[in-house]
């Protein structure tokens, strides 16, 4: 990617994307396409077509999706699996169609099959069955990648995809209902603070696992991978029957309850913890191999605690409303 080539962001306004947009800037990329989801509707086939004709990017970082926790993807898992094939159908089509010269498509952690052996590989992608509750926004995702990959082999594209671990950070949803654990754990424990609340309850048993990954870093690991000289992606992303996918997170994982002690301290909150064993676990582990992205010449640089700091920073300056 030149400086000035024409670089086009989509879903500029979501957590992955505004992260994206951040990096891109401060690199000093300034020639970026982020029109605002009332301006294009990506689920739009002639709308998204009419915006390639019209802009010809000529790269595609495609951060658009429809996402959300358990219970969100229990309560629409129709929404979850049509918005996001309607998405990324149009977007790598298009991309085809004009010529794009890198796309990377970012996929979610969630493709892996319920019992992949840990830490999961590139490798473990449909070999077994997905963890249901998550079932139709994971199907969604294995079909972009594997349209990315049909796509090289076809038309000879660059289309690479990474498969983010759970992310966190500025720009996250706070949601009380429909948000990932890491951002309703902070608000709940900021709430609780706030109201002297005795002691905050965390949903399931305690004992799953989970891989963060602040979402800066994972920025960061998307612009290293559009930055890589052609020979590189080639060889190792592109040369069928390779996954065209790249896993990108810490390789560490911690507990729910791990987690939600160090938001606990973080936050400030000093009443007791209870997990209410009877609401849903998720999947037990879904810890990534990462081995393939160094092997790329990257690995993140934040660690969980400073990230969880930062991360608070933000939902403080942005969602506690202050009295004068």
């Amino acid at each position: 990617m030149k400086i000035n080539s024409k670089i086009f962001v989509a879903g500029a306004k979501g957590l992955v994307g505004s992260a994206l947009v951040r990096q891109l800037t401060s690199r000093g990329y300034s020639n970026l396409l982020l029109p605002e989801i009332t301006k294009l509707d990506l689920t739009n086939q002639q709308a998204v077509a009419d915006f390639f004709q019209r802009e010809t990017p000529e790269y595609v970082f495609l951060a658009a999706a429809k996402v959300g926790g358990i219970h969100a993807n229990n309560t629409y898992p129709a929404e979850f699996i049509y918005l996001n094939l309607a998405i990324q159908n149009n977007v790598i089509h298009q991309s085809y169609l004009h010529g794009v010269k890198r796309l990377l498509f970012l996929g979610s952690s969630c493709i892996y099959p319920q019992r992949a052996p840990q830490p999961m590989k590139e490798e473990h992608l449909l070999t077994g069955l997905l963890e249901p509750t998550n079932e139709p926004y994971a199907i969604a995702k294995i079909a972009g990648i594997k349209m990315c990959e049909s796509y090289n082999r076809q038309y000879g594209t660059k289309f690479i995809a990474v498969m983010p671990t759970n992310l966190y950070g500025p720009g996250d949803n706070f949601h009380p209902e429909n948000s990932h654990v890491l951002p309703a754990l902070i608000r709940r424990f900021h709430e609780a603070t706030n109201r002297n609340i005795p002691e905050v309850v965390v949903w399931g048993s305690g004992t799953p696992r989970r891989e963060l990954l602040y979402v800066d870093d994972m920025a960061a690991g998307c612009l290293h991978l559009m930055e890589l000289d052609d020979e590189r992606i080639v060889l190792e992303l592109l040369s069928y029957p390779k996954p065209c996918f790249v896993n990108l997170g810490t390789g560490a994982d911690v507990t729910i309850r791990e987690l939600a002690e160090t938001v606990s301290t973080v936050v400030g909150y000093e009443g007791q913890l209870r997990f209410d064993a009877t609401k849903p676990d998720g999947m037990p582990r879904k810890l990534q191999d990462v081995s393939r992205m160094h092997t790329l010449g990257w690995r993140h640089s934040t660690d969980l605690c400073q990230g969880i700091k930062k991360t608070y920073e933000w939902f403080v300056k942005t969602h506690v409303p202050h009295h004068n």
